[in-house]
């Protein structure tokens, strides 16, 4: 591996070429407990070719290349545990093309979700898979991801319809195509989309799109224990009541977000739910709704049909994160992530609840539960390795309860490094497989290793 060489091959990006000490370390670093070392290069592409012409001169020279959106990953995805070259996509940011007849955008990685959002508002049309950070589009196909409203709307692999991809030998591919469906051949798109920068790096996505809805409305409610709360997610969805977003705060979580957004929830388990449709549909389904969950304990109903409103409601519902970190100052944490059959999501709750109320952690509990999806964040004491033991051992349980259940390990933040000890418990053999289609389009594993395969 040839550092200086690699260096001089790439010359072309000029001043997009930094090995400056605090750059490296800026890429070096993310919202996680995961440590790593600092790549050896950072670039900043602006298109599909000078991606391609840079990793062509990685595959040359041996060197690991690994894709950089906006370094909000959770499991160290976008981190160089081998050094290398960062490719930071905030430069190809732009959006090329909305065909709004055809209810599609074409983008480039580095945009936002809520940036492109904002250049829809004319279109009525909105991109709403929304995991609750402003991740770049890109990242998020690589992860797979999800969010808030994926009861509704799906996850990435719902939304993207065909990339375009430069693999390890800088040869540029397109997978999928405009169309609303295809049976030609092996689904490469949806290959790509969770691979988590392994197999090829995006350079270009077509989404799809849905209609603004006419009429929103949102609520919180109350309920008296964790497990009604989850008993009423449970039967909402199996009565067929069409939520956009259905999310559960334990107590805890609760209480950090109204430290830190300044909101007033009563100090107990709460559920936010949001309604699109018509405004009569709306309504009947806010009725419904409402009927269901008094049948379970829930009060203090609590609506916000007003834009102003429902913004502070999930504005502090995507600062829970922060919020729950704030809670215990100076801590750093371990974020789980496991997804259950809907018909287990009450049994994985309420025994995750009992481990953490019985560790020496806190670990306040929320999540995407309308799909199955659950977090702990597990708060521990930077440099505290015996507090480190305990919440990797809580987020081992986690996961193989999960697995024990009929779940998953991870709903939505993917496996980077932080989940690779899980994947054969989950994949048995077709982790091998994985892997084998790693070395048939990454021969000499160049493209982020150390990430989400089995490690050679």
């Amino acid at each position: 591996m040839s550092i200086e060489e690699l260096a001089a091959d790439l010359a072309f990006l000029g001043p997009r070429l930094s090995r400056a000490r605090a750059v490296l370390d800026q890429h070096a670093a993310s919202e996680t407990h995961i440590a790593s070392r600092a790549p050896d290069l950072v670039v900043w592409p602006e298109t599909t070719d000078e991606v391609a012409r840079i990793a062509a001169a990685c595959s040359r020279h041996g060197v690991p290349m690994t894709g950089w959106g906006a370094g909000t990953s959770l499991e160290g995805h976008a981190l160089t545990p081998r050094g290398g070259v960062t490719l930071d996509f905030t430069r190809m940011d732009r959006v090329l093309e909305v065909r709004a007849e055809d209810m599609l955008a074409i983008v480039q990685p580095g945009i936002t979700r809520e940036r492109l959002n904002e250049e829809l508002r004319a279109t009525g049309l909105f991109f709403p898979v929304d995991p609750g950070a402003n991740a770049s589009l890109g990242g998020m196909a690589m992860t797979r991801a999800s969010g808030t409203t994926a009861v509704r709307y799906g996850t990435m692999r719902d939304a993207v319809l065909g990339l375009e991809v430069v693999l390890a030998s800088g040869q540029v591919i397109r997978t999928g195509s405009r169309a609303p469906k295809s049976s030609a051949g092996y689904d490469l798109t949806a290959l790509m989309v969770g691979s988590e920068g392994t197999l090829g790096l995006i350079t270009e996505l077509t989404l799809r799109l849905h209609g603004q809805p006419e009429a929103i409305s949102a609520a919180t409610c109350a309920f008296p224990a964790m497990g009604a709360a989850v008993d009423c997610v449970t039967a909402t969805i199996q009565s067929g009541i069409p939520m956009a977003r259905i999310e559960f705060l334990d107590a805890a979580s609760v209480a950090a977000c109204n430290a830190f957004s300044g909101t007033n929830l009563p100090p107990s388990p709460q559920l936010l739910v949001e309604f699109h449709g018509s405004p009569a549909g709306v309504e009947e389904q806010a009725a419904r709704f409402g009927e269901l969950a008094e049948q379970f304990g829930a009060s203090g109903f609590r609506w916000a049909r007003a834009t102003e409103e429902r913004a502070r409601l999930w504005r502090m519902r995507h600062q829970a994160y922060p919020a729950i970190l704030a809670s215990r100052p100076g801590a750093t944490a371990i974020v789980t992530d496991v997804c259950v059959p809907i018909s287990a999501l009450a049994q994985a709750v309420e025994e995750t609840q009992a481990e953490i109320a019985a560790s020496p952690i806190p670990g306040p509990i929320l999540g995407h539960v309308g799909d199955g999806n659950f977090h702990a964040i597990l708060l521990i004491q930077p440099g505290d390795a015996a507090e480190l033991a305990v919440a990797k051992a809580l987020a081992a349980r986690m996961a193989e309860r999960a697995l024990r259940l009929g779940g998953t390990i991870t709903g939505e933040h993917g496996v980077g490094m932080g989940k690779l000890g899980h994947m054969a418990a989950e994949h048995g053999p077709a982790w091998g497989v994985m892997g084998a289609i790693k070395q048939a389009l990454d021969p000499a594993g160049l493209m982020n290793p150390g990430k989400l395969v089995p490690q050679g």
